[in-house]
């Protein structure tokens, strides 16, 4: 179980394509010891997988969603532990 990460996944509703929501995501990520991506998906919604610490992974969340505040309705989250899965933070 020591080899198992903190895993979130979010997907956010809202006005988040096309107003640089995975730019700013990316940016945040550098501030934090997060791995993962951000994507845009065919039905409006922005994907964001995140690993790392639960502390890290939840401030950096948090911080995303104030940072966004403006262009998104809702958050569809799930969080667990599981193997690492990514080396680094990434626009897909």
């Amino acid at each position: 179980m020591s080899d198992e990460v903190f895993h979130g996944t979010v997907y956010f509703t809202g006005h988040v394509q096309g107003v640089g929501f995975r730019f700013t995501t990316y940016q945040l990520a550098k501030g934090y010891e997060v791995t993962g991506f951000v994507k845009n998906l065919p039905d409006g919604r922005v994907h964001l997988e995140v690993e790392g610490q639960r502390k890290e992974c939840m401030a950096f969340i948090w911080a995303l969603s104030e940072e966004m505040a403006g262009f998104i309705r809702s958050e569809e989250r799930k969080d667990g532990f599981r193997e690492p899965a990514y080396r680094q933070f990434v626009i897909a």
